[in-house]
């Protein structure tokens, strides 16, 4: 389903839009009604954030939200029933973001088969770097999920093929060193990457860290297959509700298009 939603945008001559939310944020009980309004406001493939007590590559505004939906009683059992609840309404793809220690808690093999059921297409550990964990990562690549890779800027460009091994869906590039979070600029070099790097896989390459405007998305979106925002959605549902962040979203989908 991820493949297909890239290419779909591809041959319409656009990017894609992938739109970041923690699941039970900003409200325990609404992750559904977050995910039906971002897919209608324009996602392509959307990330579900599953909170985590220690989000190591997230910045203060995901980290919060993680925090609150931890407290508000969220479980990786609950974000599966989430999920299903939302495929039941929309068909847009979802990858699930999440890093490695809710995983083994919960059981590698059992989250594969009840996440893919639930209807999650991609699965996104941030703390699994390619060669991290063969066992854990074949186990990804055998089941019916994507592995969605990362490639970060102080990758040396010969080696991007072989981080990307594996992986499937799209090839996610953080656009910066650090944690997510919202930024004033997007730096000079990145266009210049991000061509280099497709030039060297055959995947998707979608680009997050940082894009927190629609000028920005625009910009990003001119040289990469998709554009990922996340902490700037992720503030404005906290601050503003569900209809903010869905105009926040349709803002971003213009501006791509």
């Amino acid at each position: 389903m991820i493949s297909s939603a890239f290419a779909a945008r591809c041959a319409e001559g656009r990017t894609a839009l992938v739109p970041y939310v923690t699941a039970g944020y900003p409200a325990f009980d609404a992750t559904v009604d977050v995910l039906v309004a971002i897919a209608d406001s324009g996602a392509d493939v959307i990330e579900l954030g599953i909170p985590f007590s220690d989000p190591l590559a997230d910045g203060p505004t995901i980290q919060q939200s993680s925090f609150a939906s931890l407290r508000s009683g969220t479980t990786t059992e609950r974000v599966l029933q989430d999920l299903s609840a939302f495929r039941a309404r929309r068909e847009t793809p979802v990858v699930l973001f999440t890093y490695l220690n809710p995983l083994l808690r919960f059981g590698i093999d059992r989250f594969l088969v009840e996440a893919s059921d639930a209807g999650a297409s991609g699965l996104l550990l941030t703390d699994v770097p390619t060669g991290a964990d063969p066992t854990i990562e074949e186990k990804v690549i055998d089941s019916p999920l994507d592995l969605v890779r990362l490639v970060a800027p102080t990758t040396p460009l010969a080696r991007v093929p072989e981080v990307a091994k594996g992986g499937s869906g799209f090839l996610y590039y953080i656009s910066r060193t650090g944690v997510t979070g919202a930024r004033d600029e997007v730096r000079e070099e990145l266009a210049t990457e991000v061509r280099a790097v497709r030039e060297v896989v055959d995947l998707p390459v979608a680009v997050g860290f940082g894009i927190s405007t629609p000028e920005q998305a625009r910009s990003v979106g001119s040289v990469a297959d998709g554009v990922v925002v996340g902490s700037a959605l992720v503030r404005t549902l906290g601050e503003d509700g569900i209809e903010a962040g869905a105009r926040f979203v349709a803002s971003l989908r213009a501006a791509l298009d």
